[in-house]
């Protein structure tokens, strides 16, 4: 088994350096839906769908309530799942109050045989020209996988926190089991703009105190180094899809997405390269 990964050939506008660059994005398969996932463990464990879909929905409601409650709750054979917040840190006691919490979230672990699996796990990456043609193949042996945001490396909780005056969130759990998972600690901005549309539309874009913001409109994620910076509002006169990351002393934020269509049209690019 192997990580397909397509790089293609893609013309951005990368800041003062537009051109072609190969953009790698993972080759998807379709997602296994729960009636497809509970005949194919009835079918291994030798008991009935029934009794399976019984099992499943039991576990679902156990975990959910347990969750709740701050457990942090074992998943057979993938790891731990637990809820968790996200928010700011003050100095002052006086302070503290249920509006420094940003959001909630919830933190998958994963468990040490799953990330044995997943360093052992090759990558398939096939190089895609602006033709579409196939240039070239690379297979990958291996390689070391990614802790999450909170994880150290001994797998102990190191909760991050930040300081009142740069707005920055911080991030705290609600179990002291180990944090885990991709989300970064700056928060997303947010996009605003009307859509449906007719003729045109403006696109605002606003993220934490102190930031800066890139944007997309050509459906490639911005990152910390790629996309256009945001200075102003964007003016759309066709169909497209805004992504955007807030930036904090060079930390990206989680991709904000909002997708914006105008009447009568079928979809499309927007007026930005990126």
């Amino acid at each position: 088994m192997a990580i397909k990964v397509n790089a293609r050939e893609t013309e951005l506008k990368i800041g003062k350096n537009p051109g072609y660059y190969y953009v790698m994005t993972p080759e998807l398969y379709l997602a296994l839906n729960q009636k497809k996932v509970i005949k194919e463990a009835a079918l291994r464990s030798g008991v009935s769908q029934g009794v399976m879909q019984a099992c499943w929905d039991a576990a679902g409601e156990v975990i959910k309530a347990w969750a709740t409650e701050g457990h942090s709750v074992a998943l057979p054979g993938l790891g731990t799942i637990r809820f968790a917040v996200r928010s700011q840190a003050v100095a002052n006691v006086e302070k503290v109050g249920v509006d420094l919490i940003k959001s909630k979230r919830v933190v998958f672990t994963p468990s040490v045989d799953i990330k044995r699996e997943l360093a052992a796990t090759s990558i398939n990456i096939t190089c895609i020209d602006r033709n579409g043609d196939i240039v070239k193949r690379i297979t990958t042996d291996g390689g070391e996988v990614e802790n999450g945001e909170d994880e150290g490396e001994n797998g102990s909780s190191q909760n991050s926190g930040s300081s009142e005056n740069n707005g920055s969130s911080g991030s705290s759990s609600s179990s002291g089991s180990q944090n885990s998972g991709s989300s970064s600690s700056v928060t997303a901005p947010t996009i605003s703009g009307t859509t449906p549309f007719d003729d045109s539309t403006q696109v605002t874009i606003s993220g934490p105190a102190g930031s800066t913001i890139k944007y997309t409109t050509n459906g490639v994620a911005p990152t910390a180094t790629y996309g256009n910076d945001y200075e102003e509002p964007i003016t759309l006169n066709a169909s497209a899809t805004v992504k955007a990351v807030a930036i904090i002393d060079g930390v990206a934020s989680e991709v904000a997405t909002k997708a914006f269509v105008k009447n009568g049209s079928q979809g499309g690019g927007g007026e930005e390269g990126m």
